[in-house]
């Protein structure tokens, strides 16, 4: 059986930018920089990875990755202070949930929920 996620790999055409958008977001970088061609960030017991992609290459909507936060509410004003454009501002859900759709920085978008 599955036990749980090691990590998630995304990939990016500006690792620079999407490495300051993670460190925003609270990222501890483990592997790399925003200069490397692969960043490895710690997510709880988990790792978020970055790896470079030549910009010719283009991809359509792949899905989601969500993470949990204590503060959805404190992250999302992080997030507007450093000048990025959350999707959604926070909000309860019905399933239990409260959650804010982070700034999708034109590939992905990063959900943060907190169990209510």
């Amino acid at each position: 059986m599955i036990e749980s996620i090691s990590a998630v790999t995304l990939a990016t055409h500006n690792m620079p930018r999407a490495v300051r958008f993670y460190r925003v977001l609270g990222f501890e970088i483990v592997h790399g920089d925003d200069n490397a061609a692969f960043t490895s960030f710690r997510v709880g017991a988990s790792y978020l990875n970055l790896t470079v992609r030549p910009a010719e290459r283009h991809w359509s909507w792949w899905g989601r990755v969500i993470f949990y936060n204590s503060d959805v509410d404190a992250l999302y004003r992080r997030v507007v202070a450093a000048g990025y454009r959350p999707d959604t501002a926070p909000r309860d859900a019905e399933w239990g949930e409260r959650f804010a759709l982070a700034a999708s920085l034109r590939s992905f978008m990063i959900p943060a929920c907190r169990k209510q």
